[in-house]
């Protein structure tokens, strides 16, 4: 990877351009959940098969959601499977259980893993893994990007999912 191949930052900080490797993407992650803190993005969705690779159990992860959580704002999350997040991340899910009144959670479990979208969308950014294996995607501000993003996220939590991951499980 030449310089010219590293990816620029956006004005909030946030990188742009094509992204490889596990490490660059947590990174990614951390910084836009400490951006959205900063800047006060009203809403978050979140896509993965199963958010595996994702450090939404670090507590710098956690500390920014809880910096960014407030009324008004809105986090969804879409997976084909809850089962990672709850064995790996601790912390979210306990984070999960407090801020239930501005999460919505959906589930495809039918869904190819790799089919699914991984994403971390906003209003004003999204990042992509295009290779989740390889971790590797791309991110930026582009409306047009942004857009395109919302509109095959939206097609999947309209139509090919249903509620899942309940932030109490009741049992008798």
């Amino acid at each position: 990877m030449t310089t010219s191949d590293l990816p620029v930052s956006s004005p909030s900080g946030l990188p742009e351009g094509w992204f490889a490797g596990r490490e660059a993407f947590q990174q990614m992650v951390r910084d836009a959940f400490a951006t959205a803190a900063r800047e006060g993005w009203a809403e978050i969705l979140i896509s993965d098969a199963n958010f595996h690779d994702w450090p939404l159990g670090e507590r710098a992860v956690v500390e920014s959601l809880q910096a960014w959580a407030k009324g008004g704002r809105r986090f969804t999350m879409l997976a084909v499977s809850y089962d990672d997040v709850i064995r790996r991340h601790a912390r979210f899910v306990g984070w999960r259980g407090t801020w239930d009144h501005i999460m919505t959670c959906r589930k495809s479990p039918a869904a190819d893993p790799l089919e699914l979208p991984s994403v971390l969308w906003s209003p004003g950014w999204v990042m992509q893994r295009l290779d989740p294996v390889r971790c590797a995607g791309v991110a930026g501000g582009e409306a047009d990007r942004r857009v395109l993003v919302r509109e095959v996220l939206n097609e999947w939590l309209r139509s090919k999912s249903s509620p899942g991951f309940p932030s109490t499980t009741l049992g008798l």
